[in-house]
């Protein structure tokens, strides 16, 4: 009896073989982006720009639902800025892209920088001393507070090593900058947005989390305390996929924003920053992806479903545009999450197996394919990306009603496998032998997450380093009793999560 064929994937590498390189293949395959002329830089194509919308949409709502407004603030920042918050800039010193001119000239038949600037300007590595002038400018009286904007911009930090989406020079996010009258005010909103996030990432994007503080040699520099989410990739490595900052007064001080109390006094306000990225597109592609590409959660899906039409030759080809019609005209009609479906039918001139294809790589939640049989049976033909189940619905009525079931069901599915594989990943190690033999696993499909008990000092981080890991955070649900650190054996240890990152 002959051996059955080896399965054929639609990504060229599998993730057992090479994540790294599997990684890039489907953010090419899938249409996400490409590479730029300026080195570390990326071109976000349609289907990744896409995607990104429904990111910004989703979390623009809930921003402004918790009483943020959104703002502009210039890409340019005078350099002058950053030296009055000397941790702030030594954070961000070796990342920092600086114009110095402001014209280029013809010289020998060439373009050359010409008038040279009288204080060179940064380009935004973040925006926290740029915020704080126009705070300073802003506020004069306790009646002025909080003070609650949003920005969405991009950012250039000049990186030496980059993954597309994952650590670019350039990408796009949004900022938040608050500011309040009491520490206790500035902390709960820094609370309140890492919430946000860890809700959003969870329940738009399928992406579990680990919720928590970062220790301080891992805090936003200048901040009092960093709140963080932590994600599990399918590499067992952990992604950080958004942060919120408490800055106390700091910031405040350096930019002078004061304001007058209620009984006549002046204080520095407290303030807050926080943010998400384009990295949550990498984040999404490294949790669900599989060896055929991409596998989006329906909520971020540019197109919910994707109608492929099988036409051979002119065989049937008016019953199949007809059915179509009418199947565009049901899912016009149709709705899902309080928004109508998004779907779209694939006319383009070329094989429609190899549309099919392509919409398995970008990871269209839902692909229908449209026939001669299904023209003449007015039945719908279906297959869902998540898990390859194929169905066929006897009418565009029924498919149109089915269609919101289907989608809450696969968003529900990629959610529930992520969780499932981060749970089974997590381990805990209360000894040294076991926190480094946990963090040395160098296969991909087992490395995991180690909660482990921790005190912060010189020979613990020589361990962690020399493993290539990292403390991620000190979660928010806690599981172990305090005691000694599993690295050093020191005394006041507290629980955290180790493990590899990007």
């Amino acid at each position: 009896m002959a051996e059955p064929k080896a399965r054929r994937n639609a990504i060229a590498t599998t993730r057992a073989q090479d994540f790294p390189e599997w990684y890039q293949l489907v953010v090419k395959g899938a249409d996400l982006a490409d590479t730029s002329p300026v080195r570390g830089c990326m071109i976000i194509r349609p289907w990744g720009m896409g995607i990104w919308e429904r990111i910004q949409k989703g979390l623009d709502r809930r921003i402004q639902e918790t009483g943020h407004e959104n703002c502009y603030f210039p890409l340019l920042i005078p350099l002058s800025f950053f030296e009055k918050e000397a941790e702030h800039v030594e954070g961000f010193a070796k990342e920092m892209a600086v114009v110095t001119h402001h014209r280029l000239e013809s010289r020998d038949g060439r373009l050359v920088p010409a008038g040279e600037l009288d204080e060179p300007l940064v380009i935004r590595p973040t925006s926290e001393t740029l915020v704080g002038e126009a705070f300073a400018r802003w506020i004069g009286s306790y009646r002025d507070l909080p003070l609650k904007v949003n920005q969405w911009a991009n950012v250039m930090r000049w990186e030496m090593r980059t993954r597309t989406f994952l650590r670019t020079s350039e990408f796009l996010w949004q900022e938040g900058h608050t500011a309040h009258a009491s520490a206790e005010e500035a902390m709960e909103e820094t609370r309140l947005m890492a919430g946000v996030y860890r809700e959003f990432a969870e329940g738009v994007l399928g992406m579990p989390v680990v919720a928590g503080a970062k220790p301080a040699h891992e805090r936003f520099p200048g901040a009092e305390e960093t709140l963080c989410i932590e994600a599990m990739m399918q590499d067992g490595k952990a992604l950080q996929a958004g942060t919120s900052h408490f800055l106390g007064q700091r910031f405040a001080k350096s930019a002078g924003i004061r304001f007058q109390t209620a009984e006549g006094g002046l204080e520095h306000a407290w303030t807050t920053s926080w943010g998400v990225s384009t990295r949550l597109i990498g984040g999404v592609v490294m949790t669900h992806g599989d060896d055929d590409g991409l596998r989006l959660p329906p909520r971020i899906a540019p197109s919910q479903i994707v109608v492929v039409p099988v036409v051979r030759g002119d065989e049937g080809s008016a019953a199949i545009d007809g059915h179509i019609e009418s199947l565009e005209r049901a899912l016009r009609a149709a709705s899902w999450d309080g928004e109508p479906v998004r779907a779209r039918v694939d006319r383009r001139q070329m094989a429609s197996a190899d549309k099919k294809w392509d919409w398995v790589r970008k990871g269209a939640p839902l692909i229908v394919e449209i026939g001669a049989r299904d023209a003449a049976s007015g039945g719908v033909f279906w297959t869902r990306r998540d898990d390859g189940t194929k169905g066929t619905s006897t009418s565009v009525e029924s498919f149109a009603s089915a269609v919101p079931e289907l989608l809450s069901s696969i968003q529900d599915v990629l959610l529930r496998q992520a969780r499932e594989r981060m749970e089974a990943r997590t381990i805990v190690a209360r000894t040294r032998d076991e926190v480094v033999d946990a963090l040395s696993v160098e296969d991909a499909s087992t490395r995991p997450f180690v909660r482990a008990l921790w005190a912060p000092g010189a020979e613990g981080m020589a361990i962690l380093d020399s493993v290539k890991a990292s403390v991620r955070c000190l979660p928010d649900e806690r599981r172990l009793d305090g005691g000694a650190c599993a690295l050093t054996g020191a005394a006041g240890a507290i629980e955290v999560i180790l493990a590899r990152s990007y």
